[in-house]
């Protein structure tokens, strides 16, 4: 089942985040254009269904329907559907938190890391929009709602207090990492 709702899930995930980013206004609407929260769908798909595979089908499958949303939606060039880049960033974020999606059910030390992987994301995020050099109330906004989602994240999926804790500590020095990746990446907008 999970091999058959992951492509739908992907097709839903990006042409609702096209559609998100078009008619829900600033600062919510934001979230659609976040590489994060991409990421934190795979993690809670593969937390939910028990899939890495899944999660990398459904980020994968959600690039060219996004750019596919935007040549219907408002005649974007159908050229742009595919995207090598973005599709190679879909793979290995959906590696990276698909797999912390899955080790999250386990009930060893590991379990707590990998449920900081997703928060560290989040803040990563709200970081490269507080360190922008044209950072303006619309970056704190941002950065703002992307750290509360972080905190929030561990409420809905974390086991225990002392867990859900751990994780979003744990969450600070990662996301220094995650911070350096999206910089090395070019995610420095």
């Amino acid at each position: 089942m999970t091999i058959l709702l992951a492509p739908v899930a992907g097709v839903l995930l990006g042409a609702l985040d096209f559609l998100w980013i078009k008619y829900v206004p600033f600062p919510f609407g934001g979230l659609g254009n976040s590489s994060a929260v991409w990421a934190v769908a795979a993690f809670l798909f593969a937390y939910r269904r028990r899939s890495l595979v899944g999660s990398v089908v459904l980020l994968v499958v959600a690039v060219p329907s996004y750019y596919l949303a935007a040549t219907v939606v408002q005649g974007d060039d159908l050229a742009n559907v595919w995207s090598p880049a973005w599709t190679l960033f879909a793979v290995i974020a959906g590696c990276v938190f698909g797999a912390a999606g899955v080790l999250t059910r386990r009930t060893d030390r590991w379990s707590v890391v990998a449920l900081a992987v997703p928060v560290a994301v989040l803040f990563a995020e709200a970081a490269l929009h507080l360190a922008r050099p044209s950072s303006d109330s619309g970056d704190v906004r941002h950065a703002a709602l992307v750290t509360a989602l972080g905190v929030l994240l561990p409420l809905a999926v974390g086991t225990t207090y002392a867990r859900r804790a751990a994780a979003v500590g744990l969450a600070v020095p990662i996301a220094a990492a995650g911070y350096g990746l999206f910089r090395l990446a070019g995610f420095m907008w």
